[in-house]
This record gives structure tokens, sequence and C-alpha cells, in this order.
């Protein structure tokens, strides 16, 4: 059975909850990724954060980056899998979600991420392409 951990790209990055958006644009830079967990100083996940998130939450709204916090663009609950879950569960999940990324959690600590590259990279290209559709399917 192929598991979220066999998957997954390892060792995920943060955003404090207390950093500003400026400090996760450049940590996002610095990454080379479009997106990253929100943690809190309990080292537990509060949300994820994209750069999309920055431009549309605040700076479109004549929000300042320097000051919002990353924490304060986190929203509802956290959809994560567990690190022994299944790949078709994590699939059902982002899928069910509308999520290109979910973040892996063994013992409610971060250990990775599977995006849909990640997907794309390991899975069939049939699975890769129901997952992409559902998760696309009436975004706007």
């Amino acid at each position: 059975m192929v598991s979220a951990r066999d998957i997954m790209s390892p060792n995920a990055q943060c955003v404090g909850e207390k950093d500003t958006l400026v400090d996760a644009a450049r940590l996002m830079a610095g990454l080379g990724v479009g997106a990253l967990p929100i943690c809190g100083e309990d080292e537990r996940l509060k949300g994820m954060l994209t750069d999309r998130d920055i431009v549309v939450k605040c700076i479109a709204q004549g929000g300042d980056p320097a000051r919002t916090t990353a924490g304060s663009l986190a929203e509802g609950p956290v959809v994560t899998a567990r690190a022994e879950d299944a790949i078709a569960a994590v699939l059902e999940l982002m899928q069910e979600h509308q999520v290109r990324r979910i973040p892996v959690i063994d013992d409610h600590r971060l250990v990775g991420i599977i995006s849909q590259a990640d997907i794309a990279q390991t899975m069939s290209s049939e699975a890769t392409g129901a997952t992409v559709e559902e998760i696309s399917a009436d975004l706007p």
C-alpha cells in the first residue's frame, strides 16, 4: 500500500502564526514555493498560507503585509492527512475539500506536504487527472 509518507515532500517548513506576510513571502521566495503551512508556537498546524492569499486577502484589500500576520489569514479547520494514510484516502480528501496541497502530520506534527506535483510524479496519469479535475471543479 502506498502511503502519504511515500509520496510527500518531506521537511516542510512553516511560517509562524505571528510572522508577518512579508516574512512569509520572503520564505516562499527562498524556498521556491507558493504555499506554506502556518504553525503556532505550540508547533501545531494552524492553517495554510498561499502567495495568492497574501495578494488577494491583504494587499488587494489595502492591508499592510509588513503588519499583517500569517495567522490572521488562517481560515477554518485545516485539512490534513496522516503519514500512514493510504494515498487513495489522501486523494479523496484533496478532491472533497478542493485543495491543491495537503499537509501531512504524524503525532500532531507536520512531517511533509503532498502537492499536485507530488501526485503527478508518483501516481498514474488517470489518478492525477481525476484529482486535478475534482480539485478544480467549480473553483472561481
